[in-house]
């Protein structure tokens, strides 16, 4: 597994004290994506099998992370996300999350970009492509937006790639693909800070 230090250069995240809720219905993948979250110093993971599970957790916990499988029986990892940013409570509603996914179709990506998540990540996962992308995130600054038909981060995108010293995605990594409009972004915001709350118009 690569070093938090070879991934994020000169930069680096406290990743500690970072409460992360981790959500699939494969208990073998929950706990390999556990144990590789675990590599990156976090003490504290909340694990679910479900996406009900996940809410029932929400609704009592204040999480910092939600990593979560796309593919899950009954409400999928995309509807969870949704009931996050509308219903998970002041609280909850902002926090960032990415979904992890198999399916790669355009139509897919799209779903997952207009669910409200950060960022999607193809499988197979390795350690270093969560870590960057958790590092992306965590130097995200774009505003939450929120309307009658989308609430989630804004999903325009500048053009300016990974943060410095980060390499660029895999060829086969296709967060945010398909929006001519859209690429990746970065800024300088900590992880506690990243989504800002702003209300537009529909």
């Amino acid at each position: 597994m690569s070093s938090p230090s070879a991934v994020l250069s000169s930069d680096k995240i406290n990743l500690a004290k970072i409460t992360f809720l981790l959500v699939d219905d494969n208990p073998q993948s929950l706990e390999i994506l556990s144990q590789v979250i675990v590599g990156f110093g976090v003490n504290k993971i909340i694990k679910c099998t479900s996406a009900s599970a996940a809410r029932a957790v929400l609704q009592q916990e204040v999480v910092d992370f939600i990593l979560t499988d796309a593919q899950m029986p009954g409400e999928d990892g995309y509807q969870f996300i949704e009931w996050v940013r509308r219903h998970g409570g002041d609280a909850n509603r902002f926090v960032p999350a990415i979904i992890i996914t198999g399916h790669t179709r355009i139509s897919q990506v799209a779903h997952g970009r207009d669910c409200g998540a950060h960022f999607i990540i193809a499988k197979p996962i390795t350690p270093k492509i969560i870590l960057e992308r958790i590092f992306w995130v965590g130097h995200d600054t774009r505003m939450f937006i929120e309307s009658k038909s989308y609430c989630g981060v804004d999903r325009r995108f500048k053009r300016e790639g990974p943060p410095e010293g980060v390499e660029g995605r895999r060829a086969e990594d296709v967060e945010n693909a398909g929006d001519p409009d859209s690429d990746s972004t970065v800024g300088a915001e900590s992880i506690n800070s990243i989504s800002q709350p702003a209300e537009v118009g529909a």
